[in-house]
């Protein structure tokens, strides 16, 4: 019986960010398709079933493909759920027909962690506590300290913006006559 080959871009390994990391096996151009995100096709209420909020919080194994399908990469799962999160990362998920690749966005050194970033999401009843759930480790300078997505931007009206980029544009002016 042939042995069944690894993917032959990433290779799994004990990680510095959390728990196992997936690596760069070979130096990886930007634009490669790594590897498919692959699991056990299931309904977002099944997920909740499955991982409800109060328990622990694999949802970092959970992917959300659209509105009706989130892929459980704890069931049947390949390397990719071992992409770690990271607030710089070097790849991206890109959703194609209801499938996940996870691609390079730069070129990627050999023996270097693949991250991509999850921008998990956030309820608007969620407060500040949910940041402690899910917290992040890439240790980049770019670091927002969780692995969710930023909180929206709010709005302001034309005229306070227009009155606040004054403000911003004079200041700068100030300071570079110094």
């Amino acid at each position: 019986m042939a042995e069944k080959k690894g993917n032959p871009w990433l290779v799994v390994r004990r990680s510095p960010i959390s728990g196992k990391g997936a690596f760069a096996r070979r130096p990886i151009p930007k634009g490669t398709r790594i590897i498919e995100y692959t699991g056990e096709r299931i309904s977002h209420a099944e997920a909740d079933r499955r991982y409800p909020e109060d328990g622990e919080h694999p949802h970092v194994l959970l992917f959300i493909v659209d509105r009706r399908t989130v892929i459980d990469a704890g069931v049947g799962g390949n390397e990719a759920r071992f992409i770690n999160h990271s607030c710089d990362p070097n790849c991206e998920a890109v959703i194609e027909k209801g499938r996940v690749f996870i691609e390079a966005i730069r070129d990627i050194a050999r023996g270097e962690e693949l991250t991509y970033d999850y921008h998990l999401t956030r309820d608007d009843a969620d407060g500040p506590e949910i940041e402690r759930l899910y917290p992040c480790n890439c240790g980049s300078l770019k670091c927002r300290g969780t692995m969710l997505r930023p909180p929206p931007r709010r709005r302001r009206n034309r005229q306070a913006a227009a009155a606040g980029s004054r403000s911003r544009q004079e200041s700068s002016k100030t300071r570079s006559a110094r």
